[in-house]
């Protein structure tokens, strides 16, 4: 096995697919930030450490069970030319679950003083962290079975999924904190939960669409509002800005 890593091949390829899995991370470093700031600023940081080293064991046993997840593409039901496999039912379920609870956020940030209705201690770290799990293992399958059609040898995965979540965990409370200040960005955050949903129930259609425009997307508009911020930060303020609303209230 040492003998791959002689190979130039070898280290294109785990850097290609490091990359790649950092790109695929971003989701769900975005979800687990929205999340995680629900709770008090002194468990934040456990959390988020929680849900990232979750979502890496999640991908190495799923990667020490290789073969299961090659069966996942197989149909499991097929209706004329339309098919159903595990992993399709997989996507389904967690693209609806982020369109569900990416709605949900908007509302709880947005809604009204007389409709809002603030639970004292507010959400439970248990919840939250079941919340994490429950897409980790979306973006898990997902991340997997990427790394399967881009190297054959397991060894390569397995390293290339430590090193991409190491660099999450690296940024994960930079952007957590990033997204919390800025309340315009938390809610371009929250539309980037929505469109990464109904990719995930589009493609759970096997309705293809590139992941690159997707991404574009989200970098043209990640772009424009940093501008908008930088352009805040320098001029000087007409109005209060927007104060959305904190799930956690303190006893």
């Amino acid at each position: 096995m040492p003998e791959i890593f002689t190979q130039p091949e070898t280290w294109m390829s785990l850097l290609t697919l490091t990359l790649m899995e950092v790109v695929l991370g971003i989701d769900n470093v975005v979800f687990i930030s929205i999340v995680v700031n629900r709770l008090p600023q002194e468990q934040r940081s456990r959390a988020r450490q929680i849900g990232l080293g979750l979502a890496l064991v999640l991908r190495l046993a799923l990667l020490s069970v290789i073969s299961w997840i090659a069966g996942l593409t197989t149909p499991l039901v097929s209706v004329a030319e339309f098919s159903v496999s595990g992993r399709d039912l997989i996507l389904l379920g967690g693209g609806l679950f982020l369109l569900a609870k990416s709605t949900t956020e908007i509302h709880k940030k947005l809604e009204s003083a007389e409709e809002h209705h603030a639970v004292k201690g507010g959400v439970s770290f248990g919840s939250i962290i079941v919340q994490v799990v429950m897409l980790d293992i979306v973006f898990s399958i997902d991340s997997v079975i990427t790394a399967v059609g881009l190297v054959q040898h397991v060894s390569i995965m397995m390293i290339a999924v430590i090193i991409s979540l190491v660099v999450m965990v690296a940024f994960a409370g930079m952007i957590s904190d990033f997204i919390e200040r800025h309340p315009t960005m938390k809610m371009l955050a929250l539309a980037f939960l929505l469109m990464i949903g109904l990719l995930l129930v589009v493609e759970s259609a096997h309705v293809h669409v590139p992941k690159g425009y997707v991404y574009f997307a989200m970098a043209f508009s990640l772009g424009v509002e940093v501008l908008n911020i930088r352009l805040r930060s320098t001029s000087k303020p007409t109005s209060k800005p927007v104060q959305l609303r904190d799930s956690y209230t303190a006893q």
